[in-house]
């Protein structure tokens, strides 16, 4: 491994997506199990304002970035990261490497199940299994928005992935509710990996529609998500995160690492 790139405080991983998913094969041969999070600006960004939630960041196996400006503060600063590396495309890359091997994965995250249609925790399993021979889905589940405040429940979806008998979790809540559930699983399931992947099974089941690669290629991502959910996301991006990125780059280009 690289020396780490520091930006605002937090240590990336120099590595691209390809490098992340043969780490995560080679760890699983040997049994040593870890976890990946993916900060983008807006994590980052909530990390200036709560510095306690640093910690769920610091005891990550991997730290890649999953965000055009980190790539372009790295590179300002004389410490270049390779690519960005998001969850989004880890899920996918990740299922068909571990599919290589007969691995298995558990799905926590997405929508849940209605009258209408299945949870998207199913409807994301069901699409990685079919562009991923040889995976093997361990479980899957979609918990009601609140179900970490009900200790039954949350004791519920934990002994459920527990028992499931995986290699790997993929857990798409957000930050900082699926880091945070990270910490309370890994105890049990020391030999596993994780992702923390936000929205990522929401787009692979389609609740969702990711923007067009040009766009992604661009570091406008954030602009498609912006213009389809302005409610949600406006506040968030407009007020802390865009003035938080410009400040980044200025710093980066200001004093170089």
């Amino acid at each position: 491994m690289r020396r780490r790139v520091v930006l605002d405080g937090v240590c990336f991983d120099p590595l691209t997506e390809a490098q992340v998913v043969a780490h995560v094969r080679a760890a699983l041969r040997r049994r040593a199990g870890g976890r990946i999070v993916t900060p983008n600006i807006d994590i980052l960004s909530q990390l200036r304002r709560d510095r306690t939630l640093r910690g769920w960041i610091n005891c990550a196996e991997l730290v890649v970035a999953d965000g055009a400006p980190l790539v372009w503060a790295a590179a300002l600063a004389g410490t270049p990261l390779p690519e960005r590396v998001t969850g989004s495309n880890l899920i996918w890359s990740l299922s068909a490497g571990l599919g290589l091997d007969g691995r298995s994965v558990y799905l926590l995250g997405g929508a849940p199940r209605t009258r209408f249609r299945e949870s998207g925790a199913y409807r994301a399993a069901v699409a990685l299994a079919a562009a991923s021979p040889g995976l093997r889905i361990a479980g899957y589940a979609s918990p009601r928005h609140g179900f970490d405040r009900d200790r039954a429940t949350q004791d519920a979806v934990c002994r459920d992935v527990v028992d499931a008998r995986l290699d790997m979790v993929f857990v798409g809540l957000g930050f900082p509710k699926q880091d945070w559930l990270i910490g309370l699983l890994r105890e049990d399931l020391p030999y596993a990996w994780f992702l923390g992947c936000g929205a990522a099974i929401g787009f692979v089941a389609g609740e969702r529609r990711r923007a067009p690669r040009w766009l992604q290629e661009a570091g406008l991502e954030w602009a498609h998500r912006l213009v389809g959910e302005p409610r949600r996301l406006g506040g968030r991006y407009l007020r802390h995160d865009a003035p938080y990125a410009l400040r980044l780059l200025a710093r980066s280009a200001l004093e170089p690492g």
